[in-house]
């Protein structure tokens, strides 16, 4: 996690409010599929933020993600709502998926299908 102590904070307070966003306020949104937002990297100017989305049990991680780019507007002005009071920039967003969970999982279904055989001993 790099940054400013500044940019830090303000990726913490973006994550938690987007992810309210989405489990409370957007689930019609987003046809009810479960969305996690793993993280967020703020631009140092705090005019960007970075958004990782995880969508384990979505069928159509691609179709979702065009979704939520096509209501980007409407998750800005929520996100708006909730820190205005709190932040003077309110960032443009820039959602990605996060695939490192998958990734994780065919990993671990890889070395697990591995057929190691045992060491032999030294009195072998």
């Amino acid at each position: 996690m790099g940054g400013s102590i500044r940019q830090q904070k303000f990726n913490k307070l973006v994550l938690k409010e987007l992810s309210d966003i989405f489990q409370r306020d957007k689930r019609g949104l987003l046809d009810n599929s479960l969305i996690t937002v793993t993280d967020v990297l703020v631009s140092p100017d705090l005019g960007i933020a970075r958004v990782y989305l995880s969508m384990m049990l979505a069928k159509d991680k691609q179709s979702i993600l065009d979704n939520i780019n096509l209501h980007k507007s409407e998750i800005r002005k929520a996100l708006g709502d909730k820190i205005r009071k709190q932040v003077r920039i309110i960032p443009d967003l820039v959602f990605f998926i996060d695939e490192l969970e998958e990734k994780a999982t065919k990993m671990d279904a890889l070395i697990d299908s591995l057929n190691i055989p045992t060491a032999p001993s030294d009195g072998e």
